[in-house]
C-alpha cells in the first residue's frame, strides 16, 4: 500500500491488516450499511499490473482469454489467464489507460502474474511494473452513487452502460454494475478526492467490496484456487471473460472444446451458509451422490450481512440439481443456492 495514502486512511480511523482497510470500526455494521446505504471502500487489496510499449495489447491478446481488441478508453473487460491445460491461474479486470493496459486482480497474485508473464515477453516490445501504487483505487456503491460522483467531478456521467469506463482531468470512472463503480486516481489527488467523497458516504472495509462482488456473480481466483478450474466453471463467459472467436491463447483449445463439444459437468453458483465457523477460498464442499468425493469447492466467502457467509462455489451441476450440498462433510452446514444476477449457458 502506498505510505502517504495509508497514512490518510490510518488519520480517518482505518484498521488495516497486511496493506488492506480491514475495517473503519465495526464489520458488521459496515455489512448492514452496504445493503441500505452510499458507501465507498479503499480498494489496495488488489494490485495492478501495467502494460506498456507498442506491442502491449498484441502480447495480452496472445495470453489471455478475453478479446483485447474489444478493450478502449471507453470499455473495460474480465478476463482470465490460463495455464496449457485451460486451468485458471489469475482472473482480473482490465482496462486501458492512455495507450497502455492495466490489469486489477488480488494483491497476493500479483507478483507471481506478473513474474510469469514477464517470461513470455521475449522480443516483444511490451514492458509490465507494478502501479498498484501509483495509481489508487475507491469503489462506490448505493443508488446515490452516480449522484454524488456527478457533484464531485461537476460534470453528469453518461447512462450505465456494463463496463463502460470514463476519464475525465484527475480520475477515471469504471462503471461495474448501474450503481456500482470504481474511481482511479493518481496516489497524489486521491486524499483530496476522499475528503470529497467522505462527505456522502460512509466509509468501510473491504468485506462489504468482496460481498458486493459476490452478489453480483464476480468470482476472483485467489492462491488457495489457482489450476483448480476452466474459465467456463466461473461463469467468465456469462460476464464477457472469454472470447471464442480469438485466436491462440494458453489453454485456448481445451477451453473451446469445453464449451463447443463437452458438456460442463462444473459451474459456479451464489449460496448462502448458515454457520459461525470461518468459511474460506478452496474449502470442499460434498453431496450424498459423490459418496466421499468432494462434489465442488468454495471459490470466494464473506460474512453476510444477515449472519452466516453468503459464497461462490463451483459445484458439480448434478448434484445441485437432485442433492443437498453441504460444506466440509455430509453433516456440515446446507448450501442454499440463490439466484445469480446473469444467465448461465447449461
Amino acid at each position: 500500500m502506498n505510505s502517504v495514502w495509508q497514512t490518510h486512511l490510518l488519520n480517518h480511523h482505518a484498521i488495516i491488516e497486511n496493506s488492506c482497510v480491514v475495517h473503519f470500526g465495526d464489520i458488521t455494521a459496515e455489512l448492514k450499511d452496504t445493503q441500505t446505504e452510499t458507501i465507498m471502500t479503499d480498494l489496495s487489496h488488489y494490485g495492478l499490473i501495467h502494460f506498456s510499449g507498442e506491442d502491449a495489447h498484441t502480447f495480452l491478446q496472445s495470453q489471455l482469454s478475453c478479446d483485447v481488441r474489444e478493450i478502449s478508453l471507453q470499455k473495460a473487460q474480465y478476463g482470465s489467464y490460463c495455464t496449457p491445460k485451460g486451468r485458471i491461474l489469475a482472473s482480473f479486470l482490465l482496462w486501458q489507460q492512455g495507450n497502455d493496459c492495466l490489469m486489477q486482480l488480488p494483491i497476493s497474485m500479483c507478483a507471481s502474474i506478473q513474474k510469469r508473464l514477464s517470461l513470455y515477453v521475449l522480443r516483444a516490445k511490451v514492458q509490465l511494473n507494478d502501479a498498484s501504487d501509483t495509481l489508487i483505487r475507491i469503489g462506490i456503491a448505493g443508488k446515490n452513487a452516480v449522484a454524488m460522483i456527478e457533484e464531485i467531478i461537476d460534470s453528469q456521467l453518461n447512462p450505465y452502460q456494463p463496463m463502460h469506463v470514463m476519464h475525465t482531468e484527475k480520475i477515471s470512472i469504471l462503471f461495474l454494475s448501474q450503481h456500482r463503480m470504481e474511481l482511479i486516481i493518481p496516489a497524489e489527488n486521491a486524499p483530496i478526492i476522499w475528503e470529497r467523497l467522505a462527505q456522502f458516504t460512509k466509509p468501510v472495509g473491504i468485506s462489504s467490496w468482496d460481498w458486493l462482488n459476490i452478489q453480483d456473480g464476480i468470482p476472483m481466483i485467489l492462491p488457495e484456487t489457482q489450476d483448480e478450474f476452466l474459465p467456463q466453471m466461473i461463469n467468465l463467459d456469462s460476464i464477457g471473460g472469454i472470447s471464442f472467436k480469438k485466436g491462440c491463447y494458453p489453454g485456448q483449445e481445451i477451453v473451446a472444446r469445453t464449451q463447443y463439444l463437452g458438456k460442463l459437468k462444473r459451474r459456479m453458483f451464489l449460496a448462502h451458509i448458515s454457520t459461525t465457523e470461518v468459511i474460506r477460498a478452496g474449502d470442499a464442499l460434498y453431496s450424498s451422490d459423490m459418496d466421499d468425493q468432494s462434489s465442488g469447492n468454495i471459490l470466494n466467502a464473506v460474512l453476510s450481512p444477515n449472519g452466516g457467509f453468503d459464497v461462490l462455489a463451483v459445484i458439480q451441476q448434478s448434484s445441485v440439481d437432485s442433492n443437498e450440498i453441504h460444506w466440509q462433510s455430509l453433516s456440515g452446514p446446507i448450501l442454499e443456492i440463490e439466484v445469480l444476477p446473469y444467465s448461465v449457458r447449461t
